[in-house]
């Protein structure tokens, strides 16, 4: 195998391998990275048994082939390279090494068979449809926050994308919680997406995803089936399986009966809110509400280490109410909101907080209250 690419084209198909390769395994190939050259192009694909990424690019090739080399190895090479080099890369088949010339720059990297790369079955796809990227971004943008990071409940290690009820009828719709907060991202539904099966799709998965919808004016092709779930730009195809488990009904958790409303402004909000969790110890990380007609009294006391109060400005009509939550939570809730007011609707200061932007309903979150 011989061939020639632009030092910047390799660049972003090796840096997306290499992000998928698990760098502690016992399995030396999985480390590596599988170049496959061919007609005009390479192909690059990597895989930790749970994701596979194969990236597509240009390239002048003087022979064709395959090799496979450590994915990390062949990305710091060329992260340092200079832009704008021509690197070359070339195999001999017999050896056992890859050489990586760029320049006066020359590299020799141990290899492994290509026969030992393992590729991940092909799955027969139920549903297949194409979504805008900008779609696909905010669905899973806005409720990754909300992914569990508790391995027991591993069934909330991911996103639930499933097709649901909205208030306009079917959509695409995006869930994620960790049992203290939740997110309930919809979208339209895109066509052929109908008898789309819910999948969990796993935290890292969403992580890898991301890298593919940067280009506004992208089209992804998703395909999905009971097991995996494929995302295709013409470049760069991402192959994952799904959790296997069931995703609780956050229909229950979402409460419909809060009838307090507070509207306030959400950036204001939220460095009101980092402001005075600054004084709040690390554990507990509790900040209090209170609200009064048209006003907002955050305040934090620790004990240990201080107390901080302030005031905000808001729309509240209500009766009055006093209810706490940890900060880490509501910061992260009131960064979502792209809109200039986020609404808050609640109930009593032991029941679940919700929150929207504005009037639109197709995003909302739920917070559970702390004891302060």
């Amino acid at each position: 195998m011989k061939l020639s690419i632009e030092r910047s084209t390799l660049l972003k198909a090796v840096s997306q391998a290499q992000s998928v390769v698990e760098r502690r395994n016992t399995i030396p190939i999985l480390a590596n990275v599988l170049i496959e050259a061919e007609g005009d192009s390479v192909l690059f694909r990597a895989t930790d048994l749970d994701i596979e990424v194969l990236d597509k690019a240009p390239a002048q090739v003087e022979r064709a082939g395959a090799t496979t080399v450590s994915a990390v190895t062949l990305h710091e090479i060329v992260r340092k390279l200079p832009d704008g080099a021509l690197v070359t890369l070339a195999d001999d088949g017999t050896s056992g090494r890859l050489t990586v010339e760029a320049g006066r720059s020359n590299f020799s990297l141990a290899t492994l068979p290509k026969e030992d790369f393992p590729v991940m079955a092909s799955s027969e796809y139920t549903s297949n449809f194409s979504a805008k990227a900008p779609e696909l971004r905010r669905l899973f943008d806005k409720s990754k926050f909300a992914i569990s990071t508790e391995e027991t409940r591993y069934y909330l290690n991911g996103v639930y994308m499933h097709v649901a009820e909205g208030q306009g009828g079917k959509m695409l719709r995006c869930v994620a919680t960790d049992g203290h907060r939740l997110a309930r991202i919809d979208s339209g539904l895109p066509d052929g997406a109908d008898n789309m099966p819910g999948v969990i799709v796993p935290r890292k998965t969403v992580g890898e995803l991301r890298k593919l919808l940067e280009d506004d004016d992208m089209s992804i092709a998703v395909s999905v089936s009971e097991t995996k779930v494929r995302f295709s730009t013409p470049n760069i195809t991402l192959t994952s399986k799904v959790i296997d488990g069931s995703f609780p009904d956050y229909t229950r958790v979402i409460p419909q009966g809060n009838t307090r409303k507070l509207e306030v402004d959400a950036a204001e909000f939220a460095q009101a809110v980092d402001r005075v969790a600054t004084v709040s110890s690390e554990r507990s990380r509790a900040v209090k509400l209170a609200l009064d007609e048209d006003r907002l009294v955050l305040s934090v006391n620790a004990p240990d280490s201080g107390a901080a109060e302030e005031e905000l400005a808001v729309a509240y009509g209500d009766e009055r109410l006093e209810i706490g939550f940890n900060a880490k939570y509501l910061l992260e809730i009131a960064s979502q909101v792209d809109r200039e007011n986020a609404v808050f609707m609640f109930n009593s200061s032991g029941d679940p907080a919700l929150m929207r932007e504005g009037n639109d309903t197709s995003a909302v979150y739920v917070v559970m209250p702390m004891r302060v």
